[in-house]
């Protein structure tokens, strides 16, 4: 497969508008690579400038050591994966797959072997002979990953290849998509706004904001080391919760609470004494306890766990994640303890560490 370079890569339109700034990344051969973020952050067109679908206005782009920056699309030897399947409407799934190597002229014996291959690996065989008009959303693009695969490309890149399709199929297709991974052992750069499909596919997850890049690393360090407030708002599912907290050397302190801090957090927060920062916790590190008391304003039970949202006495909102079936009533009172807490600088937005 491929190493891939993205060196100081910026998009700029002829408008004038920026849409990616100093983009930097290297991407191991075989490596999973999750470009996250909100809509209109620049990671789609970060995925065209690396297809060839986008002129790059600066920087350079390498793969396996080779310039590729000017590189026209066809000569890029990676194959594309679009959100709304781009399939061949009068053409059978055998004859969709087939296409980019029948446009090569290779061998038809050649062809149908890795026609056939690739519908094995999908489950697509007895498809072979329909329309795409004749399959499910989830078929489609399992059709669409079996046209790439035939290409035998370096790279492989999908562009939000699942948000066509719902909750149902999504999930497996994602499963899917992760074994063929695993399968094959190639490069893989995946564009989504969704970070369940984020925390679950990659080896390293780009989360992106406004054209630049927030932080770079595994889904474990961005859930429990965001680099940054906006990191730490994106990813995790409920969003974490932040409060505006005054420093004291013992102690948080604001109007709802008072939190003793650990010999650790004392050290780590010594020079922002006196200042006031922004206190993260997410909602599954709150338990019932006796810390901090919140109004409930309503339940969404899960079965194992239920989300409980309310308020604190300034009107601050909360959201809890809290073990088992829980039966609160709109206006009761929960006191809970917050267990795990991240620090954030107030002005820089960035994490204390």
């Amino acid at each position: 497969m491929a190493n891939l370079s993205l060196q100081h890569l910026d998009k700029i339109y002829d408008n004038k508008v920026q849409a990616v700034y100093d983009f930097n990344l290297e991407v191991k051969d075989g490596e999973f690579i999750v470009l996250v973020g909100p809509s209109g952050c620049g990671k789609s067109t970060t995925l065209r400038m690396i297809a060839g679908l986008e002129d790059i206005s600066a920087g350079r782009l390498l793969l396996d050591g080779m310039d590729i920056t000017a590189a026209p699309a066809k000569d890029r030897d990676m194959a594309m994966v679009f959100q709304n399947y781009a399939l061949y409407g009068h053409m059978t799934v055998y004859e969709n797959m087939a296409f980019s190597l029948t446009l090569r002229k290779e061998d038809p014996n050649i062809i149908h072997k890795k026609v056939l291959a690739a519908a094995e690996i999908l489950g697509l065989t007895d498809q072979l002979n329909k329309k795409p008009k004749q399959l499910s959303g989830g078929q489609r693009q399992r059709v669409a990953m079996g046209r790439a695969i035939v290409r035998s490309p370096k790279v492989f890149l999908f562009d939000e290849p699942l948000s066509n399709l719902d909750a149902k199929l999504r999930a497996a297709t994602r499963r899917e998509i992760l074994l063929l991974h695993k399968r094959m052992k190639a490069t893989m750069l995946y564009v989504t706004h969704d970070q369940t499909e984020a925390l679950t596919l990659a080896d390293r997850i780009v989360c992106m904001s406004m054209g630049h890049v927030q932080q770079v690393g595994t889904p474990l360090e961005l859930y429990d080391t965001p680099a940054n407030l906006f990191v730490a708002s994106f990813i995790g599912l409920p969003p974490m919760n932040f409060f505006d907290v005054t420093v004291e050397k013992d102690c948080l302190r604001n109007a709802n609470f008072t939190l003793p801090l650990t010999k650790t957090e004392q050290k780590l927060l010594l020079d922002h004494i006196g200042k006031v920062i922004v206190l993260g916790v997410r909602p599954e590190n709150i338990a019932v306890g006796n810390t901090v008391t919140l109004k409930v304003t309503n339940n969404e039970n899960l079965g194992m766990n239920t989300l409980v949202h309310g308020f604190l006495q300034n009107g601050a909102a909360i959201t809890c994640k809290l073990r088992g079936w829980c039966d609160y009533q709109a206006g009761d009172s929960v006191q809970v303890d917050f267990a795990k807490r991240h620090f954030f600088d107030k002005e820089t937005t960035n994490a204390i560490r």
